[in-house]
């Protein structure tokens, strides 16, 4: 094991400082995926940078040459920086390092990818999975439900039957499992519960709520990244790249233009802030915009009239309106 540098510094490995600030995350409350997302943040760099530890001038290099990966997109980088400056933060705290090398970095801007799918695409997804078969049937009753209420793909994966309450007409997301610690009752539609309904019942009845709802054919956990791969070969299969969030993302935009509220979109979506619900507002629009220039009827007036001749200089004052 490597030691860290010395100095009137406590002593500590890089791998027993994480398993440390792990631990005290845990105790915080936050979420399996939230942790998971800290462990795999700094273990890849780490593992990555094995000597990074020796001294504050190989782990400055060394975060920095991290952060610089060549084509590297700002959703990466933000998160790459977000989860270790944390973690060094922490280590300036606890006097395991001196100081923090990203302690004055900011967050790249990220332009977002608009999500734009057609509604006989989606109709077209839906009839890809093989309902016939447990998986299938699985696939079918998880996409209908993120588009029926935009629940994140962790929280939904860790759905137990129990959190399923038909007679409702509701899914329970536990404080155990948000993402932001606050549970949250979605209500779910007819078609939802009819799926969900149909993939309970072709459950061994030992499974309850030992077993998520959404699992593998042989009653285990199934991760987001396997749901993602799932998603992907269903999505191919029309022509089309959907992912997991893309479906989240879709309910939003959908329940917007439907005239839902903002603040409403917000608790079901289980923001803490109207800050991205305001982009799915932005986007809006932005869609409004773009159609009001392909279809207002000035278009076709404007073409109609007769070509005047180009003005090279205009006899105004600047501050004109």
């Amino acid at each position: 094991m490597r030691k860290r540098y010395e100095g009137r510094l406590k002593i500590r490995t890089w791998e027993e400082c994480i398993a440390e600030f792990i631990n005290w995350k845990r105790v915080q409350g936050l979420s399996k995926h939230t942790i998971d997302d800290y462990e795999r943040n700094m273990t890849l760099f780490m593992s990555r940078y094995p000597d990074a530890w020796d001294s504050p001038h190989n782990l400055k290099s060394m975060l920095y040459e991290h952060l610089a990966q060549p084509d590297i997109a700002p959703a990466t980088y933000n998160g790459r920086l977000v989860y270790l400056r944390t973690f060094l933060k922490w280590c300036v705290e606890n006097n395991y390092i001196r100081e923090n090398p990203l302690a004055n970095l900011k967050k790249r801007r990220e332009e977002g990818r608009r999500v734009s799918v057609d509604i006989e695409v989606l109709r077209e997804l839906l009839k890809v999975p093989d309902q016939s078969t447990f998986v299938g049937l699985r696939d079918y009753a998880l996409i209908l439900l993120t588009l029926d209420t935009g629940i994140r793909p962790s929280e939904a994966l860790a759905l137990v039957p129990s959190n399923f309450r038909p007679k409702a007409r509701e899914i329970h997301v536990t404080a155990l499992t948000a993402k932001t610690r606050r549970s949250r009752d979605l209500p779910i539609s007819d078609a939802t519960i009819k799926a969900m309904n149909k993939l309970i019942r072709a459950r061994p009845q030992g499974w309850a709520d030992k077993v998520p709802i959404f699992c593998t054919y042989e009653g285990n956990a199934l991760n987001r990244h396997v749901w993602g791969d799932r998603l992907e070969r269903h999505s191919k299969e029309i022509g089309v790249h959907i992912r997991p969030y893309d479906l989240r993302h879709i309910y939003a935009l959908e329940s917007i233009r439907n005239g839902s509220s903002s603040f409403a979109v917000q608790k079901t979506l289980g923001h803490t802030t109207m800050e991205m619900t305001k982009r799915y507002v932005a986007l809006i629009n932005d869609d409004l915009k773009i159609e009001h220039a392909k279809t207002s009827p000035l278009n076709k007036i404007a073409d109609e009239q007769p070509k005047r001749k180009r003005l090279t200089k205009l006899n105004v004052e600047e501050n004109e309106e």
